[in-house]
């Protein structure tokens, strides 16, 4: 049998059912939704957890005319008495928000009703319709052309379907909160928040046209903002015990599709670096990390995992948190950074115009975004945050690098002079105070490589930072590769610096040491043997969690 593709980037349900793609079934969430009924359902989930594809499920489930048989097989076929009630018996509005990304409200607005038109396109037929009269038709063809009200758009798509087919509609909203993110980052937030607020209030709220609703985004956005007058929606979050097994991969499905896959010694690799995140009472891996993770491990030679989900798309939140965080928030990611817990109070509730005001809420938008997960609440209420894995652990570790490099050329000037005057007893003390100073992501990583690799950049980072200097990095001289080379001109002179990593601050003079005889025994000297630089200096540096010892060869 012809192996199943894994579905990378796949987020239309009958497609991935039918091109032969693999599939994780998540189509137990029909049945939870029905028996659990609400009108207006919000479910909150990081991004690339498969909102998108479980609300295109739900499309082709519900939609009148839709392709039954793109269910066969699957859990809810199982159910024969509710899917012979429910299953291809409505009319489904659906649209996704998430391209709506205007740099200002007019562009926004525009997008918008692309999404409107597009969607009212699907409906021309109904201008055959004997059930609808001219001005029905005439309303639905302006929306199709993207004229009339933007605001009472989908309450009038509801009417009109509901008059044509004589049965409630259902409402597929995707990635709601994506305009309301964009339009805070643009100074356009209230424009932004009127809109959705009137198009969400006459489509959902007190619809006579509406069966339900389904909504998702990322963040709960405050009711008073957005969700006004609803009557009772139901909010779906990470730590809520219902629907906690439809976004995400639970563990053992992991192992099956490894296992499908011939790909089962990568296991214990796979849950290092893409599982860890809790969703009420289950234990999730991010479904796209798995996807992409073994699409690479089959088409590619490289079977170093990647950060998939870190990578796909901007990362802002982190680097607005890193630069409110003071020495409070710097000790608390140590402790994140080392594996363990903190205890942080977090708001449900948040409008994107909240999310700047203190650094708690910023820690709130982390966890509810996926950069940080739970694994358990206190008496007090508040919850014990942990970053999730590998994956986002290596996240916080670049981008509290890259703003500590950005802020370090005015806080270091005294290891650059001690560089200057050669004096190796201030350059541990400026190196030392930079470590105390520092989290502990510099001390990163499993194995000695790791840690030695950490220590290496941020030397390196520090290095890079001052105006004047060329800066090479495992650059080939003489028999081996150098860790660091100093070109300083001004000076006419070089420097080449050796980075060991020592197992306890009792090895750290010997570990030192070990890096100056590297330098002199290599012959890194050669590498200048073209240039007119005649003064080489020679530092060996190792590092032990937050200490270090330089050595040289005087």
């Amino acid at each position: 049998m012809k192996e199943k593709r894994p579905p990378v980037g796949i987020d239309s349900f009958e497609k991935l059912r039918t091109g032969d793609f693999y599939y994780v079934d998540k189509s137990g969430m029909i049945k939870e939704l029905l028996e659990n009924w609400g009108e207006v359902n919000l479910f909150t989930r990081p991004r690339r957890f498969g909102k998108s594809l479980n609300m295109s499920m739900l499309k082709a489930f519900f939609e009148i005319g839709t392709d039954k048989s793109v269910f066969d097989g699957l859990a809810i076929s199982k159910e024969t008495s509710l899917c012979e009630e429910y299953m291809g018996q409505y009319p489904v509005i659906s649209i996704t928000l998430k391209q709506v990304k205007g740099k200002n409200f007019e562009t926004a607005k525009v997008q918008m009703w692309n999404l409107i038109k597009a969607e009212a396109e699907r409906f021309d037929y109904l201008q055959d319709s004997e059930k609808l009269n001219a001005r029905d038709k005439s309303n639905m063809m302006k929306l199709s052309k993207g004229n009339g009200s933007l605001e009472e758009s989908l309450f009038l798509m509801s009417r009109i379907l509901y008059k044509h087919y004589g049965q409630k509609v259902i409402i597929l909203i995707d990635e709601y909160d994506v305009p309301l993110q964009n339009a805070e980052s643009n100074d356009y937030y209230k424009d932004m928040t009127d809109l959705i607020s009137q198009m969400f209030g006459y489509g959902m709220k007190s619809n006579d046209y509406m069966f339900f609703s389904v909504v998702t985004g990322c963040l709960r956005i405050a009711k008073e903002s957005i969700f006004t007058g609803f009557n009772n929606p139901k909010v779906h979050t990470i730590v809520d015990d219902q629907y906690d097994e439809w976004f995400g991969f639970t563990d053992t499905e992991v192992q099956e599709m490894l296992i499908y896959y011939g790909l089962s010694e990568y296991y214990d690799t796979t849950k290092e670096w893409y599982d860890g995140y809790r969703f009420g009472a289950v234990n999730v891996y991010c479904p796209w990390d798995v996807i992409n993770w073994c699409e690479q491990l089959r088409r590619s030679q490289d079977h170093t995992p990647q950060n998939f989900w870190a990578n796909s798309s901007s990362n802002d939140m982190v680097l607005r948190f890193v630069e409110k965080a003071d020495d409070t928030t710097r000790a608390e990611l140590e402790e994140l950074s080392e594996g363990k817990s903190i205890d942080k109070s977090i708001q449900m509730e948040l409008t994107y115009a909240d999310i700047d005001q203190n650094i708690d809420n910023l820690w709130s938008v982390l966890f509810m975004t996926g950069y940080l997960t739970y694994c358990g609440r206190n008496e007090d209420g508040s919850w014990q945050l942990l970053i999730p894995n590998r994956e986002i652990h290596d996240l916080f570790g670049r981008q509290i690098k890259n703003w500590f490099y950005t802020h370090i050329e005015g806080g270091m000037q005294d290891m650059y002079q001690a560089f200057d005057a050669h004096n190796i007893e201030a350059i541990e003390k400026s190196i030392n105070a930079c470590l105390i100073d520092s989290i502990s992501f510099m001390d990163g990583g499993n194995t000695d490589e790791e840690k030695e690799s950490f220590y290496h950049a941020m030397v390196l980072g520090i290095c890079r930072a001052r105006r004047g200097w060329r800066v090479k990095s495992n650059r080939e001289a003489g028999n081996g590769r150098a860790d660091i080379i100093l070109i300083d001109r001004v000076r006419q002179c070089g420097h080449i610096i050796e980075i060991k990593y020592a197992k306890s601050a009792g090895t750290l003079k010997s570990r030192a040491k070990a890096g100056l005889r590297q330098i002199e025994n290599t012959h890194y000297d050669e590498y200048f043997s073209d240039s007119d630089i005649q003064t080489i200096y020679h530092y060996g540096i190792a590092f032990h969690q937050k200490k270090c010892q330089v050595v040289d060869a005087g």
